[in-house]
């Protein structure tokens, strides 16, 4: 893996930017992209000799120059995230599910599919969902819709698309930015409730879930699979 050319859709923060520095050090060339090109910038001066593409995932229109411009690579990693569509069903706005969906399946879907050109033979795509595409929990019907979606693309790609690998990964609950919208003090008591029921006693890291996408592209017999990193929260929950 280390002569690979590894694309991180989203790999500006979080579980994408974690990925990028974890395949960085294993000596794969990577390029990330990202919507906020500040945020970018910022990516780009932490983890230094990356290159680092400024694109709007959700633009269909605009994906096939960007890959253009990247050229041909490897593997490719769709770290596209959205919070809109968690909250009760009885009273969670359709209009916030439509939104998850534009934000993540829609991209992740075009995404992969512009890409292809681009791709080399024997390479892979691994999809990012998350653990409520796979557990019964209260409140996620519209979120864990959108991630269902999108694990669900796994296994049909992985048939359709072969030599070229497809793989999933949902991760659980996993402490980056994508919990900003709750105070310190909010997310310290949200963290800690979702570990009392995690079998594995913590909230995720970044880098937790990067392992898992890391497997996934070195191990060339894996495909059609979804590995859920969620320190076995969906047991508990």
């Amino acid at each position: 893996m280390s002569s690979s050319h590894i694309v991180i859709i989203g790999g500006s923060s979080g579980i994408g930017l974690a990925t990028a520095r974890r395949l960085m050090l294993s000596g794969c060339k990577v390029t990330i992209t990202g919507r906020d090109g500040a945020r970018l910038a910022a990516a780009k001066s932490s983890l230094g000799d990356i290159a680092a593409v400024r694109m709007e995932a959700a633009d269909t229109g605009s994906l096939a120059s960007a890959f253009a411009g990247i050229g041909r690579f490897d593997h490719l990693v769709l770290a596209l995230g959205s919070g809109k569509g968690a909250g009760p069903f009885g009273t969670v706005s359709i209009g916030d599910v439509r939104q998850g969906f534009e934000e993540k399946v829609f991209p992740h879907f075009a995404c992969a599919q512009a890409a292809l050109p681009f791709l080399e033979n024997g390479g892979s795509i691994t999809f990012i969902a998350a653990v409520t595409a796979h557990a019964a929990m209260p409140g996620t019907a519209g979120i864990g819709a959108a991630n269902a979606a999108v694990a669900a693309l796994v296994p049909i790609l992985a048939s359709e698309l072969r030599p070229i690998r497809v793989n999933g990964v949902s991760p659980g609950v996993i402490d980056t930015p994508w919990w900003d919208f709750l105070t310190d003090e909010q997310k310290q008591q949200v963290f800690a409730d979702f570990a009392a029921k995690s079998p594995a006693g913590r909230v995720g890291t970044p880098d937790d879930v990067a392992r898992a996408i890391a497997f996934l592209i070195e191990d060339s017999f894996m495909t059609g699979q979804t590995i859920i990193c969620d320190g076995g929260l969906r047991l508990g929950v």
